[in-house]
Formats: C-alpha cells, structure tokens, sequence
C-alpha cells in the first residue's frame, strides 16, 4: 500500500437523493452507559420530535412518545441505568406555564415530566446525570421549579470540568468527554476533532461543527465522522454521519434517517447493515402510561 494516506468518502453509496424541500429525520442517539438501553431522539419535520427506545442487546425498537416543538437533543442525556432522560426543548408557547422553553426529567421512553422546570428563554437549559438518581442541571439565566420527583435529585454543587458557552455544547461536550472521547483539537477543518480509540488499531472521529456552514438539512451545531486505520494508513470519512459512537464489538451511526452498524475489518467496515428505519414515521399523540 501507498505510504500516502488513503482518504475515501466511505458513506457515499448509501446517500439517495433528495428533493429540495425534503430532508430525512434528523436522529441523535444516547447510549445508557450502566445498561443496553438507548434512547434515539428523531427530528421531522423540524416542529415534531420523538423519542424511540433502543435495545441494543435485542436491536429492537420502541417508540416513546410525540411532540409539538424541539428538543435541544445537545443538551439532553440519559441516567446511567437508562431509567431517567434529562432533555431540553421549547415549543414557542411563551404564556404557558413553563414559558414557552423548559428542562424536564422523564421516564424512559417518554417525555412526560416528572420533573419539570420552566426556562421562558433557550439560553443554557437541560444538564447530565452524575449518577442514576443525581442530575446537574444547566441552569444559566435560572429555572422556575414547576415539579419535583423524589427519584431525582439536583445536585448544586456540582460543576463540569469546562465551560464552552451557554447553548448546547457546554452540556454535549462535556458529555462526549464523560463517556470516553479525548477532545484532541479545537480547530481541525473547522471543527472541533474528538476521538475514541476503538480495538484493532482504528479510531472514531467526531467533528464537532458550530454555526459554520452547516449543509442543508442540518442545524448550527452538526457533527461529521471519520475512521482512521494506522496500519493501513487509511483514513474513511464519512460526512453525512450526523451521529456515531462504538458498541461492542461494531461502529453504529445513523444517517439518511436510518440507523446502521458494521463491524471493523482491516482498513474497512464490514458486514454493514440497518438496525432501524426512522423515515415514513408520522406524529402520534401518545399518553405516557405514568
């Protein structure tokens, strides 16, 4: 092999066509770091949003419940043992109770709060478990408690290793971080480049963009994802991965609305196949059963 490095858009194949106006759900995952649980939070259209339970020793799939509005799914994060989901959203509504925006904390797989706490702006808002039963809530500006839970508790003392502003990415990065990516560069092609080394030599790559030409269909924050082999001195990049991470044994991600694993050859992805298609689905209005 050539000792120049071998850079491929690996994903290419899989992107179909789209009309102007037409973009596939957005789709971000939270793996439960104490369990096989996880939680995909599916955008589309841009004012409806629902989350998805995801077995991942069975890859079956269950959905939670609907919503009219947005969940800042950068700012959300799931308890360890995958009972509790922490998230941040905002339906515009600003004469409601919780003032048009709010952090609540839900049982998995629903939103229903259990405990609910109104924001009225989308500045900071949402937060990260520190234990299954213990949250850190990114408070800013200041919430207004509507509903507590015993199950949870706030602790208020805590703060997180680093500060990087008051929207998504001082709760998303910090969380990146906990859950054993190595923040490796601020500026690498206009993102910021974490990385998880993963076995046989090849390392997982996120880059982090921030309101910097982000391609149609995508928010101001997106990721991009990249997989470098060192022996082989290959490098796949794979641009239209909006999520991706390592799970056991296999690289999953989602793209096009659709939520993929491989295996890691040598120099290559293996074995590829769909775990779950989010497209076609339309809003249901789904009670919690709590």
């Amino acid at each position: 092999m050539s000792d120049q490095l071998k850079k491929t858009s690996a994903g290419a194949q899989h992107r179909k066509p789209l009309a102007r106006d037409k973009f596939p759900p957005r789709l971000h995952v939270l793996l439960a770091r104490g369990s096989r649980a996880a939680l995909v939070i599916r955008r589309g259209p841009s004012k409806s949003v629902c989350t998805v339970l995801w077995n991942r020793d069975r890859d079956t799939f269950k959905l939670g419940q609907w919503m009219r509005g947005r969940i800042y799914e950068r700012r959300c994060d799931l308890s360890p043992d995958g009972k509790h989901f922490i998230y941040f959203a905002m339906n515009g509504r600003w004469q409601s109770e919780t003032k048009g925006a709010w952090t609540a904390i839900s049982r998995v797989l629903y939103l229903k709060a259990i405990t609910l706490l109104g924001k009225g702006d989308c500045w900071n808002g949402g937060g990260l478990f520190l234990s299954d039963d213990e949250f850190w809530l990114n408070d800013g500006y200041g919430h207004m408690v509507l509903k507590t839970a015993r199950a949870v508790r706030r602790n208020a003392n805590y703060q997180p290793s680093a500060y990087y502003g008051g929207e998504c990415l001082t709760v998303y990065y910090n969380r990146l971080q906990r859950d054993g990516w190595v923040l490796r560069c601020e500026d690498y092609q206009g993102a910021t480049l974490f990385e998880k080394k993963l076995p046989r030599s090849w390392v997982l790559r996120k880059l982090a963009f921030a309101e910097i030409g982000a391609p149609p269909g995508r928010g101001c924050y997106w990721d991009a994802h990249e997989l470098n082999h060192e022996p082989t001195n290959t490098l796949l990049a794979f641009p239209e991965w909006e999520w991706a991470d390592y799970d056991r044994g296999r690289v999953v991600w989602a793209a096009d609305g659709q939520l993929r694993a491989a295996r890691l050859g040598a120099g290559r992805l293996v074995g590829e196949r769909m775990l779950h298609d989010f497209n076609g689905m339309t809003f249901e209005a789904l009670a919690a059963p709590y």
